[in-house]
């Protein structure tokens, strides 16, 4: 039988993974898999998928044909089908070279090629590889092709993008319109759903009032599956609908049992989000959520299940959670050991606020948790392979202990950063907090000598951590003059709001070069800046404290001023202005209660900023920094905090920044001890 009629005859059986006479085809597939072409291979390759056979030896002996292959493959099409299905199998090394081959057979293939783009795409999803001069490729044909495109497929490509973090503007926009479009012309819950899903999150007020009510509408008739896509999309749209949320979590609670851990965790997730609280809903899903934990010994679904715990009300576990997380700790990897750590020690917190109480129990599993983290860093031999952890670990989650180990680790590496690399290193530790001037200054290294490999559009990403951690390398002016003028021409092309934070970073940072500011201030960008934002809180308990006692200090509530608006839009947490006395001058009627904005900010707090002040008098700004303030391993002030208060200078403020360690230090344990702080930092003496 010819080769291509035989698969023919297989796929008429693909479903049927257990029929013995499916069995016996594979089988044969497998003697004949040398000689089928690429083509053919690719078929069968599908076919396997269809069984869901991704992790098996025949899959893997596809996956080795392909990389014998690969130098003599011509044919994009069905590369990119096996791109897709050998992913889960593949080494970061062929990954690579799949991605290299992939870019350079590109521009063999027709503009109109849709599917194959969507399939390089979900390949670099599988592998976790945003990497931008593919997927600028892949947006291109979407871009020439939105015509054609439906809403499955414009779905499809907008959960890539959100997944790999791309940013298309051009798409969102085209994409919108023709959404939009759409909406009168969806009246099935299935099709209506997924119009949401898609369009909600990038919506115009007018068409989110539009999707929700035509949702309430149809929201009997919602599937389990449905209802949680719902609820995750309003949680990406922030929607708190009340209304809404009461329908949509009537479906979930009547599905509640159907749902796997995964999707548990995302509905608790979400409906924490929207602070959604009903006991009757909470209990079951504890219930449910402690039922699957008991029967679970996968390490991955363990570590979901306790984390989805933790969030809901009362978090804490008994000894046979504990017994459960103790159980798999030896198999788990370092995402595991981080979400553990981060519940564990969310049911501490608790515990002590609730129960007034800290059981050994709970600082032994940390301990625990601490060792194997250790452990796994310890036993990596390499940067590739230490990295296949850390890209799924959040660092702004890491637990101390362990995130200075990991930083201990990387350094440890630090001569295999290159630019491969370079770019997701930089990422993690903009999120980790923490300040290693050693694997910086290595960053900065690879970014001046081998930026002609590093990609324009990755630039900020490699900023971002100097500016985050307010850092400047040894080589400052030749890092970033080196990194703006790689970027220097596409500028024109740049989404609106990665230019921006672009200009912010390199702000923070004191660096202002000519050609991206021209770039960022003309009417041109700021009109496309103003249509992308029309697409897409309150004081913490140390804040209150403080301005009650600056009532007092400065004699009254109309002495001082909470939640002030500048002209370069900082918000400043409190203000007063002195005479030349040092005397406190009351402000009258212009008070802006706490948290809130005036209508017109340009109107009223820009207007009074700029006020002329009697001569003498001097207008003081106080800033109380919290630790996100700071980097997290030593007490240095992060960019953001730095730039506000030169800012604030600029303006004519003098700044008065309250760190949060001094005002809750032992020195400052009193209130009495307190309110001198303040007079002494306001008035420049100590009042008894």
């Amino acid at each position: 039988m010819e080769d291509s009629f035989f698969l023919s005859f297989l796929l008429r059986f693909a479903g049927e993974s257990h029929d013995p006479l499916v069995e016996a085809l594979v089988t044969e597939a497998w003697r004949r898999l040398e000689r089928f072409d690429i083509k053919l291979l690719s078929e069968f390759s599908s076919c396997l998928a269809d069984q869901h056979l991704y992790f098996s030896p025949l899959m893997g002996k596809i996956a080795d044909i392909v990389h014998r292959n690969l130098e003599t493959t011509q044919d994009l099409s069905s590369l990119s089908v096996l791109m897709v299905n050998i992913s889960s199998l593949i080494s970061r090394h062929f990954q690579q070279q799949l991605v290299n081959k992939t870019e350079l057979l590109f521009d063999t293939i027709a503009s109109s090629e849709v599917n194959v783009a969507i399939r390089i795409a979900r390949f670099l999803r599988n592998i976790k590889y945003c990497y931008q001069p593919l997927l600028e490729k892949c947006n291109n044909v979407f871009l020439s092709n939105v015509d054609q495109l439906d809403l499955d497929s414009i779905s499809k490509i907008f959960r890539l993008y959100k997944f790999l973090q791309f940013n298309s503007f051009e798409f969102i926009m085209m994409a919108k319109k023709k959404l939009t479009e759409m909406i009168p012309l969806c009246n099935h819950p299935a099709s209506f759903v997924k119009l949401f899903v898609t369009l909600g999150p990038i919506a115009g007020p007018e068409e989110k009032k539009q999707l929700k009510s035509t949702l309430l509408l149809m929201s009997e008739d919602l599937t389990g599956e449905q209802a949680l896509a719902v609820l995750r999309a309003m949680e990406d749209m922030e929607s708190r609908n009340s209304h809404l949320i009461k329908r949509v979590t009537s479906v979930l609670h009547k599905h509640l049992d159907s749902y796997k851990p995964l999707e548990l965790l995302k509905i608790t997730q979400a409906l924490t989000f929207l602070h959604f609280q009903r006991k009757e809903f909470s209990a079951k899903l504890r219930e449910l959520l402690l039922s699957y934990l008991k029967i679970s010994f996968i390490p991955t679904e363990v570590s979901i299940l306790v984390y989805a715990i933790s969030l809901l009300p009362s978090p804490h576990l008994d000894e046979v959670g504990i017994s459960r997380i103790e159980a798999v700790l030896p198999q788990c990897n370092l995402n595991n050991l981080s979400n553990f750590a981060t519940s564990v020690l969310r049911w501490i917190q608790y515990d002590h606020m609730y129960l007034d109480s800290i059981t050994g129990k709970q600082l032994k599993l940390l301990q625990k948790l601490d060792h194997y983290g250790r452990q796994r860093l310890q036993h990596s031999n390499s940067l590739d392979l230490l990295w296949e952890e850390l890209k799924s670990v959040r660092g702004n989650t890491f637990p101390e202990s362990l995130l200075e180990e990991t930083i201990a680790t990387l350094q440890h590496f630090v001569d295999e950063i290159n630019y491969i690399n370079v770019v997701e290193i930089a990422s993690f530790i903009s999120h980790t907090d923490y300040l290693s001037t050693l694997l910086l200054d290595r960053i900065a290294s690879v970014a001046v000598q081998q930026i002609e490999k590093i990609h324009p559009f990755t630039i900020l990403a490699i900023i971002l951590p100097f500016s985050t951690l307010n850092y400047d390398p040894p080589q400052r002016d030749e890092f970033f003059g080196t990194c703006v003028q790689h970027l220097n021409s596409y500028l024109g092309i740049l989404d609106p709001l990665m230019l921006v934070c672009l200009g912010f970073s390199l702000a923070t940072l004191q660096y202002f070069p000519e050609d991206l500011l021209k770039s960022i201030f003309n009417i041109e960008f700021l009109a496309r800046l103003d249509s992308q934002l029309e697409s897409i809180g309150g004081m913490s308990g140390a804040q209150q404290q403080i301005y009650k006692m600056l009532t007092e200090v400065l004699g009254g509530i109309n002495r001082v001023k909470a939640s002030v608006l500048t002209p370069y839009y900082h918000t400043v947490d409190f203000e007063c202005i002195l005479d030349k006395r040092k005397k406190p001058l009351p402000y009258g009627s212009h008070n802006i209660a706490w948290g809130q904005l005036p209508e017109m900010p340009w109107e009223s707090n820009t207007e009074i900023v700029g006020s002329r002040l009697p001569p003498g008098a001097e207008r003081i700004a106080l800033e109380f920094l919290d630790s996100k303030s700071f980097c997290r391993n030593i007490p240095h002030m992060k960019g953001k905090s730095a730039m506000k208060k030169r800012h604030l200078e600029i303006l004519g403020y003098r700044v008065i920044q309250i760190s949060q360690f001094e005002w809750n230090s032992m020195a400052l344990s009193t209130k009495d001890a307190r309110m001198d702080y303040l007079r002494e930092h306001i008035f420049g003496e100590v009042k008894s």
